[in-house]
């Protein structure tokens, strides 16, 4: 089994329920960490999943403002697993770096296996 990792993705989106995140939006940090399937030796990228298309679908897809980020770490999950059948598993952390809470020091995150 190999594991393809992209780590401290940073992405300036409009998820959340606040008005104020709508209108400015927050820093987010994702890491995701993709298992695929792999009984050879890679020589080739054709032998592997390219982590290039897989930033891109993430991209695109944090590009698409949502009220909860449970459902932006669901709908990854389903667009990662459906891009190559090798893929065994995804596992994905969302943070949100600037949470609209008063007074709160820290992060908050929400993380979503899907196992193939």
């Amino acid at each position: 089994m190999l594991s393809i990792h992209l780590n401290k993705l940073k992405f300036h989106s409009f998820h959340g329920m606040h008005e104020e995140e709508k209108v400015l939006g927050n820093e987010l940090e994702l890491n995701i960490t993709v298992l695929v399937r792999n009984e050879e030796k890679i020589v080739s990228l054709k032998q592997t999943v390219n982590y290039v298309t897989l930033y891109e679908i993430i991209k695109q897809r944090m590009d698409k403002p949502t009220p909860l980020l449970e459902t932006v770490a669901q709908d990854l999950a389903d667009l990662i697993t459906a891009f190559d059948n090798r893929i065994s598993s995804v596992d994905i952390n969302i943070k949100k770096l600037n949470p609209p809470i008063h007074n709160f020091h820290g992060q908050i995150s929400v993380s979503y296996k899907k196992e193939m």
